[in-house]
This record gives C-alpha cells, sequence and structure tokens, in this order.
C-alpha cells in the first residue's frame, strides 16, 4: 500500500463533485458551518472560529482521487493546535475500511506537523469527518469506529478491551437529510446550496424544478458573490441531465443574469465537445435561443426541433431572430 503524504492542493479536483465540494469548502465560512453542524456542541465551544486556516494540502493518493477530496483546516483549541480533516466520498457504494483509511490520513497530517515542529513532544487534535453523498441516495452502511474493522471473535475482543485501537470519525450521511432539512442548517449560503446540488443534481432532468425550493439562495448567490451561481451551473451542467429548456422554470424566476449565465455555461460546455453531433448541437443552441426571447417551450416544440435536420434547424434559427412570436419562427 503507498505512503499516505501531503501533496500540492493546487492540483484542481478532475471530478466535478470534487472541484465543487473544494471550491465551496476552501472557504472558511462555508467550512465552518459544515463542521458546527456535525461537531458536539462542546468541541464547538471550545474551538477557535475566528482562526481558520486552509492548508495548502491534499493526503488522498491519486489512485483514490476519483473517488473521494479532502480539505484540512488549522485552528486553535484552548491556545492549542488543532485540525480539522473533512473528507467528501461520493460513490454509490460505501468504501468499508473508511475508518482505516481516515486513520492514515490522520498520521500523515501529524507526520506533516512533526516535520514543521521537530521539537514537538506533543501532537494536536485531529478531528476527521467524512461527508457522504451517494447519488443513489443510499446511507451510509460501513463502520465508522476502527476497532469494528478488526476481525475478532466477541471473546477476544473483550480479553484485549483497552489493547485494541481505536478511532472513530464524525459522519454526515446527507442521504439521511431531505432537501427541507438541508435548508434549515444554520451553514452559509454557498455551503446550503452545495449540499443540495450534491444531493439531487446528479443524473436529474428536473432541475428547473427540482431547485425551484432554493430560489432565496440562488438569488443571493447572482447578487452578492459574483461567479458563485456560475460555479453551481457548471457543477450541476456537468452532472445533471436538464437542458436549457428544462432549466426555464427556475431562471425565468432568477432573471436575466441568470438566463445569461445559464446560456453562457451550456454554449461552453458544447465548445468543449460536450454535445455530439452537429445537427443535435444545432437543435440545442435552437432551443436555447427560443427559452431565451419567448421562455419556455412545450414538449411539442422541442420534440419538432430535435427531430428536424440540419437545413430545417438553419431556417428556423435565422427566423428566431426576427420574430415576435414563436408561431412565426415555425410558420410554414
Amino acid at each position: 500500500m503507498p505512503r499516505v503524504v501531503c501533496s500540492n492542493m493546487a492540483e484542481q479536483p478532475k471530478n466535478p463533485h470534487d472541484a465543487y465540494f473544494r471550491h465551496v469548502m476552501s472557504e472558511a465560512t462555508a467550512a465552518a458551518g459544515e463542521m458546527r453542524t456535525v461537531l458536539p456542541e462542546a468541541v464547538v465551544a471550545q474551538l477557535d472560529w475566528d482562526y481558520m486556516e486552509l492548508q495548502s494540502c491534499s493526503f488522498v493518493p491519486k489512485e483514490l482521487r476519483s473517488r473521494y477530496t479532502d480539505v484540512l483546516y488549522r485552528t486553535r483549541w484552548n491556545d492549542r493546535d488543532a485540525f480539522v480533516f473533512m473528507l467528501i466520498e461520493h460513490q454509490s457504494s460505501t468504501d468499508e475500511l473508511m475508518a482505516f483509511r481516515m486513520l492514515e490520513y490522520m498520521v500523515a497530517i501529524w507526520n506533516r506537523y512533526l516535520r514543521r515542529n521537530p521539537h514537538t513532544r506533543r501532537l494536536p487534535v485531529v478531528i476527521p469527518v467524512v461527508v457522504h453523498c451517494d447519488p443513489r441516495g443510499h446511507r451510509w452502511s460501513a463502520p465508522t469506529e476502527l476497532s469494528d474493522l478488526l476481525d475478532i471473535d466477541p471473546n477476544m475482543r473483550l480479553a484485549l478491551g483497552e489493547c485494541l485501537p481505536r478511532l472513530r470519525f464524525l459522519l454526515d450521511d446527507l442521504g439521511t437529510a431531505d432537501v427541507a432539512a438541508l435548508r434549515a442548517r444554520k451553514l452559509s449560503v454557498m455551503a446550503k446550496v452545495l449540499f443540495v446540488s450534491l444531493k439531487i443534481g446528479p443524473g436529474n432532468p428536473r432541475l428547473g424544478h427540482d431547485l425551484l425550493p432554493l430560489e432565496g439562495e440562488l438569488r443571493v448567490l447572482i447578487e452578492d458573490y459574483p461567479g458563485e451561481f456560475d460555479q453551481v451551473m457548471t457543477y450541476l451542467w456537468s452532472v445533471g441531465k436538464t437542458d436549457v429548456a428544462g432549466f426555464a422554470p427556475l431562471i425565468d424566476r432568477l432573471g436575466p443574469r441568470a438566463k445569461e449565465i445559464v446560456m453562457t455555461t451550456a454554449e461552453q460546455f458544447r465548445t468543449e465537445g460536450r454535445t455530439e453531433g452537429r445537427t443535435e448541437g444545432r437543435a440545442e443552441a435552437l432551443l436555447d435561443q427560443l427559452v431565451i426571447k419567448f421562455g419556455a417551450v412545450n414538449d411539442q416544440i422541442v420534440g419538432m426541433v430535435r427531430g428536424a435536420e440540419a437545413e430545417r434547424l438553419r431556417v428556423w434559427g435565422a427566423r428566431v431572430l426576427t420574430a415576435e412570436t414563436i408561431d412565426e419562427v415555425f410558420a410554414e
């Protein structure tokens, strides 16, 4: 098994779940809100939340980065160094050895600390947190206690007692919370949108409807956090199955700036080759134009456009520029 070491966090995750999670949780206020949610109240009262320092490193080995991403914060506990290590697991199968992996990461954090503080004779507290988000909505099923992984019978477990290694990580299982519960958490707006998006985004063809409960939070992102709604749309476009027309119920409420961002995101993905085929690309581009100019289009028009040949799409695309009604675009 390869040795766990700290690698440079400047290398951005390629997985969209990882990239979005790290983007949000690299903001101290967002990370602090999540930590306050999962940590015991007595611990929350002792940590110095004004001294939250993101550490520029990752402890997840390259071969596991398609499955996990991590963030590490340094803080203070009664004038002592303390660390909070947060990892997200976003696969449909639970990692049965997660408690052991967290021990490995904690040892790597301590080794890093000792290299930087060679004269110390004490180790800082490291608080391990796992955020689990199964795209199918399944709950976490693996042990959260290291000693539960040991293959021993009950009599031997009792005989060894305190000699057995013990480590329990804190688990935030998003599969146990619905959208209303996530919105009710005392989190930053960025973190609320992150967790709801992680929960309902993958494979969803109805995001324009399912994100309506987040209208208020998304409006705050657009108005007060430049670039953050763009990040949300980039993630949802990467993992969801909702096209521009499908986003119409949401962007109609959020206004022209939201429409502009959705359209720009869709165009970026088409430019990068994520819409296959020239005719298909023209059809989706025409549907985008129709949504922007006339609002949501019905299923009949969507089917007609997607089934049309390239020449017909070219004619309709020219008409949409001057048409005053949607009927004028398709007039024979």
